[in-house]
């Protein structure tokens, strides 16, 4: 059966670093376009970075550029999320998502990802 477990999120001080995982079971990360999103109080969900095989092509949104890294581990199957010089503003539950489909490619729109994790919570604060 498809799963997706977030795992890593804590609480760490602005500056710090942190590195979110996302490990998948049922079906190979390598194959389709996956995302992390977050979601803070208040907030409506907001893409935070994809990649997709075939480069791969990687986006971020413009709020995490040259702070994050994602990545695959692609013998373990996990997605990661490098997340580096962290922010208040950072703050909230981050959740890794695959999109399905054939030739589906990477997007902003978090209803066009069909399978979700449980997200783990990331708190930025002194």
């Amino acid at each position: 059966q498809t799963q997706l477990v977030e795992s890593g999120g804590g609480l760490v001080q602005p500056g710090g670093s942190l590195r979110l995982s996302c490990t998948a079971s049922g079906f190979k990360l390598r194959d389709y376009p996956i995302g992390w999103f977050r979601q803070a109080p208040g907030n409506e969900r907001e893409a935070v970075a994809c990649i997709v095989s075939g480069g791969p092509t990687i986006t971020y949104a413009d709020s995490v550029k040259g702070r994050f890294t994602i990545s695959r581990d692609y013998t373990k199957n996990i997605l990661f999320l490098q997340m580096d010089n962290l922010k208040t503003d950072d703050t909230a539950v981050y959740y890794c998502a695959r999109r399905r489909g054939a030739n589906s490619v990477c997007t902003a729109s978090a209803s066009v990802f069909h399978d979700w994790g449980q997200g783990t919570q990331v708190t930025v604060s002194s």
